[in-house]
């Protein structure tokens, strides 16, 4: 059986627990790994791997998997899937999914590649969950509540905010969906606490939220990488009310969401070109394996 060769491209938090995920895949093989800096301080584990700054120098590339701010998953897919290299990524604004997806389909139609976006955990493989809860009971509120934990997306965001020489994250759940942001930083010489605080409550990521920003004198004495999610549905299954369902799990994150990653960069290749979400994917395509073996074992 031939394998599916898959790129890296980012090496930051998510990238390098995507090089463990696909280094324990049977069925892939690591085509090289995408960094800024190509070898430029290369890291000891990337040793056996070609590195390079830019995908065009890798050959047979099959799958990207875009580890890079949510930000930038637009420009360096449509760069890959102009290629014909297909595409899945993390991509976590909720209210930006429709559009990017529009975006991406043209391209990936154009091209004959396929883009498979916010293949995290949520959005992700939260969505399936979701949606199956949907499914099975059509009237209904569903609550999502996220942590306590490191939110990635949001740490990265606060990152990129000038004046930030380091930042954490953390999501507090209040309950039914509703989560305080608490945001810590370390402040780079010249720049005013009050204005970086500022700064980081009026962006899109935590404008809707409530948001507390703390100064602290060390990020990394706080970092702990763990999250988790519950999330309830209380509904109406025919005429008959009163149905309950939970779901509950306590993870590492950047660990699922690379995990996530590489079993929707296997299950890209099984789709026709254009561009979808997690929920619009067959479950089975992410895994590996005999598709009746398969059916015989899970159903």
């Amino acid at each position: 059986m031939k394998k599916v060769r898959a790129a890296i491209v980012g090496y930051g938090n998510i990238g390098q627990y995507v090089l463990e995920a696909l280094q324990t895949a049977p069925d892939f093989e690591i085509a090289g790994v995408v960094r800024r800096n190509g070898e430029e301080n290369k890291p000891t584990e990337l040793n056996d791997y070609l590195v390079v700054k830019n995908i065009k120098d890798l050959n047979d590339v099959d799958v990207a998997i875009l580890c890079t701010p949510t930000r930038s998953v637009e420009t360096y897919a449509k760069e890959c899937l102009a290629l014909g290299i297909n595409t899945v990524d993390s991509f976590d604004i909720h209210t930006g999914i429709v559009d990017l997806r529009r975006e991406l389909a043209a391209v990936a139609k154009e091209h004959n590649s396929v883009a498979i976006i916010s293949a995290g955990w949520d959005p992700g493989s939260d969505s399936i969950v979701r949606t199956m809860l949907e499914a099975i009971a059509p009237k209904g509120i569903t609550y999502t509540n996220f942590g306590p934990g490191m939110s990635m997306g949001h740490t990265v965001a606060v990152k990129a905010i000038d004046g930030v020489k380091a930042a954490l994250s953390m999501t507090i759940p209040t309950g039914t969906g509703i989560h305080r942001r608490m945001v810590y930083i370390e402040v780079k010489d010249g720049y005013k606490f009050e204005e970086v605080a500022a700064a980081i409550k009026a962006d899109a990521y935590f404008v809707n939220d409530e948001t507390h920003v703390k100064q602290v004198s060390s990020v990394d004495e706080l970092l702990d990488m763990g999250h988790g999610v519950s999330l309830t549905r209380k509904g109406v299954s025919g005429k008959t009310q009163n149905q309950l369902f939970e779901f509950n799990m306590r993870i590492n994150n950047p660990a699922l969401t690379a995990q996530v990653l590489v079993c929707v960069a296997r299950a890209s290749m099984k789709q026709q070109p254009g561009c979808y979400t997690m929920i619009e994917v067959p479950v089975i395509d992410l895994l590996h394996g005999d598709r009746e073996d398969l059916i015989a074992h899970l159903v």
